[in-house]
């Protein structure tokens, strides 16, 4: 195949499963990880590029451009210490990187949302997440993929005690999520990751946006 992809975030829980998978399948010729650090891995088929500071995406526009791309930036308000600096990394970000993909001509793009997105919600960190969405949705691809899994199961190289206790908790009651529930269980990234795969494989156009149920069902 002569597609091209490029992962955003390719550090984190589900960009580092997603990377691997593009890697080792023969969909893509070319993988670009697009991260703020080097990643100690090797590959024919990978390329690195290293931004510092997305603040200065623009500077780097040309690189913005693969077939497909897959956005898998996010932060937790903790992390980012105030709401103006999580706002720039869950909404400016990913919307700059829309923009300057739709520029140099990409068919689809993935973003990674979260359950209960929403522009309306009273949440901030929910709120910022619906307000992502729908401003992804005014760009134009040929295929837009909104992926809003719960709580995620996975191996972190940073240590989250609150999530870590969230998903203790979760795990411990996972059987009683049946019904409306359901989308309130936990999921592992790295099922995250396949359905974001196969769903670009389908190469279907459009706006879609996949519930953390419907992930885990597919």
């Amino acid at each position: 195949m002569s597609r091209t992809a490029i992962v955003v975030g390719s550090n984190g829980l589900i960009g580092s499963e997603l990377l691997n998978m593009l890697l080792e399948d023969d969909y893509y010729r070319t993988v670009v990880s697009l991260a703020r650090k080097y990643l100690d891995m090797k590959n024919p088929k990978l390329v690195q590029y290293i931004i510092e500071d997305y603040n200065q995406l623009d500077e780097f526009e040309e690189l913005i451009a693969a077939d497909d791309i897959y956005c898998c930036l996010g932060t937790t308000m903790k992390k980012a210490g105030s709401k103006e600096a999580f706002k720039k990394v869950d909404y400016e970000y990913p919307l700059n990187i829309a923009r300057l993909a739709s520029l140099n001509d990409s068919q689809q793009f993935f973003l990674v949302s979260s359950l209960g997105a929403n522009p309306e919600s009273g949440v901030f960190y929910n709120k910022v997440k619906g307000q992502v969405e729908e401003s992804i949705k005014q760009i134009e691809f040929k295929g837009i993929h909104i992926f809003r899994p719960s709580l995620l199961l996975g191996q972190r190289d940073e240590k989250r005690g609150g999530e870590s206790s969230a998903k203790v908790l979760m795990n411990t009651f996972s059987f009683a999520m049946v019904g409306p529930w359901k989308k309130y269980k936990p999921i592992q990234a790295k099922k995250v990751a396949e359905v974001m795969f196969s769903t670009a494989q389908k190469n279907s156009g459009g706006i879609h946006v996949y519930e953390s149920d419907q992930i885990a069902s597919l």
